[in-house]
């Protein structure tokens, strides 16, 4: 696993100031969204924005775009074709798509349908250009639980197209390792995104209040990695106490405390 920042946790900074709290805090990429800092369709500013990236030693992660899948089209600003050519602009690997604007248990089979097709369109047209898609893990969309994440994933069946994860708002730790664990054992989790909102997303705490529960979600990922040899995912800090950027340091340095100590624990058990 590789550290990193989703840029959209301080909308209110430049992408410069991003760049430099990245190199400060010891984080190795950056995942730019796309509602402020890199606008789909402007591909000078997605040049720029690589450039700077690139300059600081660091890797973008992904393209964090709000494109919402077929069947939720007025969600939509920019076609995906857009996007993907800010995506390459940018120098993303992969881009983050929203998985419908419905959540499971409001989806009908033809939203289903409609959502697995548009999957495996985006799909082939990353793929062409050499990037691949992942599903945001969020409420309020087909992947709002791990049975309907899983389903979708399995459904689409496709190699440029996986998911993110972050925990579900107030599940139970046990309840988040085993979907956490559905995602991997299918080989599609593309990056972890990392924050500790408990029990709800207004109940905002530093990284440091969730050790207990992180360091489980971590070790699962680190886990995988080792047995496969697959390293190539992030896990991204996403949103800190009260969106001050001063209070990252301490996020970032409970993040690498914790991927250092799930190291070592790991090789001592091997």
């Amino acid at each position: 696993m590789k550290t990193g920042l989703v840029s959209i946790t301080f909308r209110q900074l430049e992408p410069a100031e991003i760049v430099n709290l990245c190199v400060v805090n010891n984080l190795a990429a950056i995942e730019w969204g796309g509602d402020v800092h890199v606008p789909p369709g402007d591909l000078e500013k997605a040049m720029e924005i690589r450039a700077l990236t690139e300059a600081a030693g660091l890797k973008v992660a992904a393209y964090g775009s709000y494109y919402f899948l077929a069947g939720s089209a007025s969600k939509n600003r920019h076609a995906f074709e857009t996007i993907l050519e800010s995506a390459v602009a940018l120098g993303a690997p992969l881009i983050r798509v929203w998985a419908g604007a419905k959540g499971s248990d409001k989806a009908t089979e033809e939203d289903w349908q409609t959502a697995i097709a548009d999957s495996r369109r985006i799909g082939d047209l990353a793929a062409k250009r050499g990037l691949k898609v992942a599903y945001e893990y969020h409420q309020g969309t087909l992947t709002d639980t791990t049975h309907s994440a899983v389903r979708l994933i399995k459904s689409v069946d496709h190699a440029a197209v996986s998911s993110f994860w972050q925990p579900p708002n107030g599940a139970e730790l046990e309840n988040c390792c085993e979907g956490l664990k559905q995602v991997i054992n299918l080989n599609k989790l593309s990056s972890v995104h990392a924050f500790h909102w408990w029990p709800e997303f207004k109940d905002r705490h530093p990284l440091s209040a969730g050790v207990e529960r992180w360091k489980k979600y971590l070790a699962l990922v680190h886990e995988h990695e080792q047995k496969t040899g697959d390293s190539e995912r992030y896990v991204c800090l996403e949103f800190v106490k009260d969106d001050e950027p001063k209070n990252l340091a301490n996020d970032a340095q409970t993040l690498h405390q914790m991927l250092a100590e799930i190291e070592h624990e790991y090789e001592v058990a091997e």
